[in-house]
């Protein structure tokens, strides 16, 4: 039975694809904030913040006594609006989707290594490439997740271990708050992504494609902007 750990799981896309993983056959153990509203054989939960110095910590112990996973996906993320009268939160992004899924790639794959396969999956978005004064820590964060998941995928390559760049546009969940979300896909839709990537093992996908198109269009135009000062 194919061991999967699914990061950032009690809501959400990452609730939804810990479902879809146990009805394929999987066992598998998530990790969030909160309790689960899963309840099943193959199912443990481990209540942890992923930037809490207790992560790394419960995160190892997991492992050692696991014996370590065959799929690791890290679904943690969060994105706020620029405050400047209160910039907290830019830090806390930053440590949310990118530092922490430094810290968990860390330890997830010197395992995958002793074993010599193993597949990584890392939720970046495709506003990794928009220029974006609302909003400037998610799309800074997510790009650099983009670029640290690709550099990893050309490193481990040789040794057997897939790792993919889940690039996706806006989902139905809490984090799509913009009053402007076009091209938006259902929570469904976006699991239906992320097992064709399990499936398959590319390095990077992208969806959807045409929400790729527009927001090539915004950074061009952002940068001419920039320009002009």
């Amino acid at each position: 039975m194919r061991r999967a750990l699914v990061v950032g799981n009690s809501a959400g896309i990452g609730l939804a694809l810990t479902k879809r993983l146990l009805q394929s056959g999987c066992h598998v153990w998530g990790v969030s904030r909160s309790t689960s509203e899963i309840e099943h054989p193959v199912y443990q939960h481990l209540i942890c913040d992923v930037t809490s110095s207790e992560y790394p910590v419960a995160l190892r112990l997991l492992l050692d006594t696991t014996g370590g996973f065959d799929v690791c996906v890290y679904c943690a993320g969060i994105g706020e609006f620029l405050d400047l009268e209160d910039m907290t939160s830019e830090v806390a992004v930053f440590r949310t989707n990118l530092l922490s899924l430094v810290e968990t790639t860390s330890l997830v794959i010197p395992a995958m290594l002793a074993r010599g396969s193993g597949h990584l999956i890392g939720l970046s978005s495709i506003g990794d490439q928009v220029i974006s004064a609302d909003a400037p820590s998610y799309s800074a964060s997510k790009s650099g997740v983009s670029s640290y998941l690709a550099g990893l995928a050309l490193a481990l390559r040789p040794r057997g271990i897939a790792v993919s760049n889940v690039r996706l546009g806006f989902v139905d969940t809490k984090m799509a708050k913009g009053p402007v979300r076009p091209f938006m896909i259902g929570i469904e839709r976006a699991v239906d992504v992320l097992m064709r990537c399990l499936k398959h093992r590319p390095a990077r996908l992208t969806h959807p494609w045409r929400m790729e198109i527009l927001v090539r269009i915004l950074r061009w135009a952002t940068r001419l902007r920039l320009a002009r000062g």
